[in-house]
């Protein structure tokens, strides 16, 4: 049975053929086309399977160039060319807001990443220059590097100059001006918890970023309190100070504890008052803040000579001075904020939170904040590796939905992957970017983007930040100096002489 069984299966396998019994019959036209070609099929036997193909999309751009992407739409000031789309780029971080479609943003926030001259800072006055007329304003609450000031005299701003022989000062103290609609109760607390809060970062930063106890905490709230007293709600650093001196003393309290907490927050203060940042902050302000100016600046470059320190402090009492200004929801404003060196503001844990929230509350105030870093690694500076201040650092920096991606250095590859969650290719593309292109995150889109901030002479001379890098022949009169000799006065003239003698003869040159 299992023999009959076998013959049977081997007489069902079909007959082994050769390669040649395969070969396709004869066609049943003569000639080398057969009816198969306008029948649908192949030598009329059945329809070619062609296998689909699979490319890249930057490989199917060059094939199909109609294949590009829908652009983020038109509204907004033109910041430069969608390369995907081959389009103008518009953007508007409120109008992003407001767009209800896919292509809309959950924040007005900006963070704008990339390492030196790759284009940063002539982007970002591009886009605050050209939104000027669509009603929006900006405010630089600091500007380390003087470069913002030539943007304001232009654009008809307002210029604030600390340090020098200006003697402007700012009082981070200000009560600022009253929020329209808000009860009496409401401005109060909002006023109060703004200047325990300025307080409390000057001081933990002064120190290191070591967190105040308990007892330091209520130091210094005692010492507020005594100070709006003593000069009738506009209080100062330096009544803070005396304020602390007097608790220190035992004044004020019969409690040791204060007494023996008030000595660190005193000499932190005692910098403002009598020390290298005096001058600046410790007295009631000699400038105001122009709310209709279309760009405030606040120029600090300098203070940023006298070390990081320094300029952190200043960061810290300047910000403080702005925000009790701009955070006014019913006076229907919107602001850009520029934080150039952004990381300077996230140098203690009250000043992170503080950050925190005013970069939360931005949809609430109408507010925009640009965040400029050189690179991730710039957080760095914040607190100790692994702890709560850099986790928060970083946390801030990546929930920031809008970003700008400029060129970055190749030691960015990790932290943009891990910190910023961007694609690997992403992050190939950006260590190959030319100055002032730009990967755009807005919502969940991304748009590679070339700003054509010099697309004007007028733009050109206003943005660019890198003169002192510049050829010596590209400076203004260099020129003059050293004037090239026109062409037609070395050019061998047709009078008989051959090349040969035209090289060797003395020709004069001018």
């Amino acid at each position: 049975m299992q023999r009959e069984i076998a013959a049977r299966m081997r007489e069902a396998q079909p007959t082994r053929t050769s390669k040649r019994d395969r070969a396709l019959p004869e066609p049943a036209v003569p000639g080398p086309f057969g009816p198969g070609l306008t029948e649908g099929g192949y030598w009329n036997l059945s329809a070619p399977v062609i296998p689909a193909h699979q490319a890249t999309s930057q490989h199917l751009a060059g094939i199909y160039p109609f294949v590009a992407d829908a652009g983020l739409g038109h509204r907004g000031p033109i910041v430069g060319v969608d390369l995907n789309a081959d389009a103008l780029w518009h953007f508007s971080p409120w109008e992003a807001y407001a767009d209800p479609t896919e292509r809309g943003s959950f924040s007005t926030n900006v963070l704008v990443l990339g390492s030196y001259r790759s284009g940063k800072s002539s982007t970002i006055k591009t886009l605050i220059t050209r939104s000027i007329p669509f009603g929006h304003q900006a405010v630089v609450p600091s500007d380390p590097k003087g470069e913002w000031v030539v943007v304001a005299e232009a654009v008809e701003g307002t210029v604030i100059k600390l340090g020098g022989a200006t003697g402007a000062r700012l009082n981070p103290l200000d009560r600022g001006p009253r929020r329209t609609g808000s009860s009496d109760e409401q401005h109060e607390q909002m006023v109060r918890q703004r200047r325990i809060a300025t307080l409390i970062s000057l001081v933990e930063m002064a120190v290191g970023g070591t967190k105040l106890s308990a007892v330091e905490h209520a130091c210094i709230h005692l010492a507020l309190e005594r100070a709006i007293s003593a000069t009738g709600d506009d209080p100062t650093l330096r009544e803070v100070y005396r304020q602390l001196a007097r608790i220190g003393a035992g004044e004020l309290s019969d409690e040791p504890e204060l007494s023996a907490a008030a000595s660190q927050p005193r000499f932190v203060l005692r910098r403002f008052v009598e020390g290298d940042l005096s001058g600046l902050f410790e007295d009631e302000s000699t400038v105001q803040f122009d709310d209709a100016s279309p760009l405030v600046v606040v120029d600090t470059s300098e203070l940023f000579a006298r070390g990081d320190l320094v300029a952190q402090l200043t960061q810290v009492c300047t910000t403080s001075w702005v925000q009790a200004v701009i955070s006014d929801r019913e006076a229907k404003r919107t602001r850009y904020v520029v934080r150039e060196e952004g990381w300077r503001d996230m140098t203690s844990l009250a000043a992170l939170q503080m950050y925190q929230q005013w970069l939360k509350l931005s949809r609430h105030y109408g507010i925009s904040n640009i965040v400029i870093l050189h690179k991730m690694g710039d957080l760095d500076a914040v607190g100790e590796a692994d702890s709560q201040e850099r986790n928060l650092a970083y946390s801030i920096v990546g929930d920031i939905e809008n970003k700008f991606v400029f060129r970055v250095n190749h030691q960015e590859h990790a932290s943009l992957r891990d910190r910023l969650q961007m694609p690997t290719a992403h992050v190939d593309m950006a260590r190959q970017l030319r100055k002032g292109e730009f990967l755009a995150y807005v919502g969940q889109f991304s748009y590679l983007v070339d700003c054509f901030a010099t697309s004007t002479e007028w733009e050109y001379d206003l943005f660019k930040t890198d003169d002192a890098l510049l050829p010596a022949a590209e400076i203004a009169g260099f020129s003059e100096l050293i004037t090239p000799l026109p062409l037609d006065d070395v050019w061998p003239i047709d009078d008989g002489t051959d090349l040969a003698g035209w090289l060797s003869a003395e020709k004069e040159t001018g």
